[in-house]
């Protein structure tokens, strides 16, 4: 299937849905965690769903089941309806005002077939599936949810969500998303109630920094401005048993054990920084989004969604990236990167954010990467099932989603944006550390590989 093929979209007018019921006019303050530079924009992700018989016997329309379970589930997470300010110092807070989340129905003129057997992005004029209303995208004074249903010919259609980030992290999201479809099913409330309590991330009275956070540095550069969008390259490398298997070869054995995640990342940092051929002296980074609810003594309460989640830093020198035991030292980092997210960590951030007037992580020389095969998103049902593909649209960041592949194997997709030339020679690297795998085929027909060009 070519990516280039093209359909048309019909949108109705973009709506605002506002809660089902009066829902309180406050202000709400953001933890000193969400509020960070980091996390002011929106992030955008997609659900594709079959067409359901039973549904389709009933003249069931998934826009109006969702429009309407939409509009009683902000009931419960009215902050949504509201819109972002910022105070003394950049402090954001939600003005609850009940001026409701953008909503977009629409119609393509295709079947689901149209992106691929099975579903794989990316996927040919995303932008028709969520479209940027003019103004809806900037971080204050526009609305924090976006939201677009898609009927295709086939009875499938798709849902595309874009929410503010400095409103929750991807387990906030799952947490909204799965309550808006337990109300879509005829549930009265979410199974899990929402729990707002910003002030548990909060910095503390005595500000105090007591990890170094290098994901931080402010890092001084001879290098010129940033690569202009249209000459990125967005690429998706899927990682089944075998090919996990086929990096693992690389560890010693003492560390055969460790995680796919920390293998498949400490493999993919190698190749990037091959590719980038950053100087052999300078410093190189991965940063890993990690999940902190578990850290808190006592836990986090359960049904808080706001941003809870970390981003330690492994850093090292590229020397080290390019060298026979690279995959091992890199795994290495991670683990200690990973280990060195506990509550006083958590702490020592929201204290650097108020120290520091919300800071950037450092972007130079940065692979950023999250795991989000384990948060549910795909276990999200509207009354049509389960959805065959869930995942982010395309962004900086490589987020690992989970995915089954033609013969049925379950793995990893991961996104890769990288420059054109510089993606051919990470390929390169990639397939020679794979080369001994039957799995991985020649470049000339790489089926773990699909391209937006």
């Amino acid at each position: 299937m070519s990516t280039s093929l093209s359909y048309k979209v019909m949108r109705r007018s973009p709506e605002l849905i506002t809660p089902a019921k009066p829902t309180p006019c406050e202000y709400k303050l953001l933890s000193d965690i969400d509020d960070q530079q980091s996390l002011r924009f929106q992030l955008p992700m997609i659900q594709f769903y079959t067409r359901n018989e039973l549904m389709i016997r009933k003249n069931v329309d998934p826009v109006n089941v969702i429009r309407v379970a939409l509009a009683k589930t902000l009931v419960f997470y009215y902050p949504f309806a509201g819109r972002l300010r910022e105070g003394a110092g950049r402090k954001l807070m939600v003005e609850c005002t009940g001026e409701g989340v953008m909503f977009i129905e629409a119609d393509a003129d295709i079947t689901l077939e149209h992106f691929g057997d099975p579903i794989m992005p990316p996927f040919p004029c995303s932008e028709e599936l969520l479209f940027d209303v003019p103004g809806s995208s900037g971080i204050l004074d526009c609305p924090l949810i976006l939201m677009q249903v898609t009927r295709f010919k086939c009875g499938g259609f798709a849902l595309a969500l874009r929410i503010n980030h400095t409103m929750c992290d991807v387990a906030g999201i799952v947490q909204f998303m799965t309550a808006l479809s337990e109300i879509a099913r005829g549930a009265d409330a979410p199974s899990t109630p929402p729990v707002w309590q910003r002030e548990l991330l909060d910095a503390r009275d005595s500000l105090r920094v007591t990890y170094a956070h290098h994901e931080y540095d402010e890092v001084i550069t001879n290098e010129g401005t940033m690569i202009p969008p249209e000459l990125l390259e967005h690429r998706y490398f899927f990682f089944g048993p075998n090919e996990i298997r086929a990096l693992r070869r690389f560890l010693p054995y003492n560390l055969t054990k460790c995680s796919t995640f920390e293998v498949l990342t400490a493999s993919l940092w190698r190749c990037r920084t091959i590719a980038l051929q950053v100087d052999p002296e300078e410093d190189v980074r991965v940063i890993c989004l990690v999940n902190a609810r578990a850290a808190f003594d006592p836990p986090l309460p359960n049904g808080y969604y706001g941003n809870a989640f970390a981003f330690p830093v492994a850093i090292t020198k590229a020397k080290n990236m390019i060298s026979h035991h690279s995959i091992e030292h890199a795994v290495k980092l991670i683990k200690k990167a990973k280990a060195d997210v506990t509550e006083e960590y958590m702490r020592s951030v929201a204290d650097l954010m108020v120290m520091k007037n919300r800071p950037h992580f450092t972007l130079h020389n940065t692979f950023l990467v999250s795991n989000v095969t384990r948060t549910g998103f795909g276990d999200v049902d509207l009354g049509w099932g389960k959805a065959v593909y869930t995942g982010l649209l395309p962004a900086m960041a490589s987020f690992y989603v989970p995915f089954k592949n033609k013969k049925g194997e379950n793995g990893i997709l991961v996104p890769i944006c990288l420059p054109g030339f510089i993606m051919k020679r990470f390929v390169s690297e990639l397939d020679s550390m794979l080369q001994n795998n039957d799995a991985w085929v020649a470049q000339e027909s790489l089926p773990y590989i699909k391209s937006a060009l």
